[in-house]
């Protein structure tokens, strides 16, 4: 069951302004990343769930956050039916990401009262979710829409509150250009989730870079 209420999770995506998210098969790795996200300041983290035997993985990290780091509001990703959206709200989830925008998902969700964030690219989808009680709306993939389509949609809809996914990087040029367009906060995946030459996981850089972001985000949301 979920930790924090909705409200709670809109705040901190709001205060922080940083959703890292990734996905792994393995536990202890999975374990390690969250070690340098949280040590670096992150207080969200998106388990994007698209493996085999995801749900395993994200039981077994659940419990992990829950005893290491209880102020770690873990959600998931990735998900794209109502079933997937409560078997994983079962195993702790706070809050549930979606690729595309589902009215079953948002039913799900809105009956434990579980903040959703489902993937739009028109008005029209995002206009559909706000009507579902949507929060905070999912750009994917951010990078095709880019920063202007943010800022065109924050004219019409200035209520409408956007975290783009894709396309985002743990850059300040990058992140000054998302945030001054309006984005409440930002999706970051393999560009913040980093590995070394060898191909393994840079769990010093992974903490660096996110150190860095949130440093950022702070400075061009103030």
């Amino acid at each position: 069951m979920a930790k924090f209420s909705r409200i709670q999770v809109i705040i901190a995506m709001d205060r922080t302004g940083l959703v890292p998210l990734f996905y792994n098969e393995d536990i202890e790795t999975c374990k390690k990343i969250v070690d340098a996200l949280y040590k670096g300041g992150a207080r969200l983290l998106e388990f994007t769930a698209r493996g085999d035997f995801a749900h395993e993985v994200f039981g077994k990290l659940s419990k992990y956050c829950s005893k290491e780091y209880s102020d770690m509001i873990l959600g998931v990703g990735s998900v794209t039916s109502g079933a997937e959206a409560a078997l994983y709200m079962q195993l702790g989830a706070n809050f549930v990401v979606t690729p595309v925008f589902q009215e079953e998902i948002a039913i799900t969700c809105n009956k434990r009262k579980v903040l959703w964030s489902p993937g739009c690219g028109t008005l029209t989808e995002i206009s559909k979710a706000e009507a579902l009680g949507c929060e905070i709306v999912k750009l994917f993939p951010g990078s095709i829409y880019g920063p202007g389509f943010i800022k065109a949609i924050k004219g019409p809809c200035s209520w409408t509150s956007i975290m783009p996914t894709g396309g985002v990087s743990p850059n300040e040029d990058n992140i000054k250009s998302w945030i001054k367009a309006g984005a409440v906060c930002l999706g970051m995946g393999s560009k913040l989730i980093v590995k070394n030459a060898k191909g393994e996981f840079d769990y010093e850089r992974i903490q660096d870079l996110t150190e860095k972001s949130l440093e950022w985000i702070k400075k061009y949301k103030s």
